[in-house]
Parts: structure tokens; sequence; C-alpha cells
């Protein structure tokens, strides 16, 4: 009885990881930041093939909350 090779370990994936961190710091808290983790994660798309649509997403979450704030600010 032969068994199956075993899986492979999953993959360092930071074009995920900082796409995510984007997606969430630029939405929840603070824009600049989720604007650098967006960069970092485009760039990390880019060098490792891959779909760049997190740091899209995170550049358009970092957008929403700048405006978002910026409407607060002025309406006070």
């Amino acid at each position: 009885m032969s068994y199956p090779p075993p899986a492979a370990q999953p993959a360092n994936d930071k074009t995920t990881l900082w796409g995510v961190l984007g997606i969430v710091i630029g939405l929840i808290c603070c824009w600049p930041a989720g604007i650098v983790f967006g960069i970092l994660s485009l760039q990390e798309a880019k060098k490792s093939g891959k779909s760049p649509t997190l740091a899209y997403i995170a550049f358009a979450a970092c957008a929403l909350n700048l405006l978002g704030s910026v409407f607060y600010w002025t309406s006070r």
C-alpha cells in the first residue's frame, strides 16, 4: 500500500497579508497606514505575479475613510 505524498506547507503569502491589513486598518482607523499596506500588497502582487485586487480594495477603503473623516470634520 502506498501513501500519498505529504501536503505542501502553505506558502508565505505576503500579498494577502498586506492587502487584508490595508483594508482593515484603512477602513477602521488610520487611512495613511492603510495606504502603506496597500502599496506593500501591490508590490508583492507584482513581484509574485498574483492578482492585486486586495491592494485596490485597500486603496478604496482608505479613500472611504478619508472622505468620511472630511465629511465628519466639516459638518461639525
